[in-house]
């Protein structure tokens, strides 16, 4: 193990770690008493990554480089974060989920397990900014589990993105989207269901074939 470490934050740090030098690892948050960072066994955190002190981290924590992840976030296993994204502070974020490279998590952010976001996305959490009450109903976008979104992507406060859904490319997501929808477009609108997508490389006759019984344990919960 090799980094740096703030004196002002006690980390907790897991057997097996394999850490960069110019890592920092509890840097003081700014919000919250508690200042303890726990980072589980076995991750690889690399070179401009700094993780502030206040957050739980699960095992397997993987990153890029010039990853920023703040305080009182509450993050699962196997967290796979790439270069020069950020986790803003009081998100709450599940097993498996990976985050890909300029992508940034507002404040108050669900995201559930086995999730993706795509390069360049972008969460909101300001209904409207500058109004002296803003604070009081400032809320991240609900990620359900699976749910998959594409490159560019903007989703708006407040929004729920069903489980396994699938949004495109460049979409700007201003209302709730359901479970198993293709969405796209500005605003995004649903195009269809993700069980009705075809693999145009033939590399498979469904590209989503392994999810169709998920979704369908998803229905019958509801």
């Amino acid at each position: 193990m090799k980094g740096q470490r703030q004196n002002s934050s006690a980390v907790r740090l897991g057997e097996g770690a394999v850490i960069d030098l110019g890592v920092v690892l509890g840097y003081p948050p700014a919000q919250g008493d508690d200042h303890l960072l726990i980072i589980g066994p076995s991750a690889r955190i690399r070179s401009g990554t700094v993780i502030y002190g206040g957050s739980c981290i699960g095992c397997n924590l993987e990153t890029g480089h010039n990853v920023v992840i703040r305080e009182q976030n509450l993050v699962g296993d196997n967290l796979r974060i790439w270069s020069n994204s950020t986790i803003d502070y009081g998100c709450r974020i599940g097993n498996n989920v990976k985050i890909h490279h300029n992508v940034y998590i507002t404040q108050f952010t669900t995201i559930e397990d086995d999730a993706f976001l795509g390069p360049g996305v972008i969460l909101a959490n300001d209904l409207h900014p500058g109004c002296p009450d803003a604070a009081e109903c400032m809320r991240g976008p609900l990620i359900k589990r699976g749910a998959q979104i594409g490159i560019n992507v903007c989703v708006l406060p407040r929004v729920t993105i069903g489980e396994y859904a699938l949004i495109g490319a460049g979409s700007v997501v201003t209302e709730d989207i359901p479970p198993g929808a293709v969405a796209y477009g500005n605003p995004a609108q649903v195009r269809g269901r993700i069980e009705d997508l075809v693999c145009t490389n033939g590399l498979r006759d469904k590209p989503y074939s392994h999810l169709i019984e998920r979704l369908k344990d998803v229905y019958t919960l509801r």
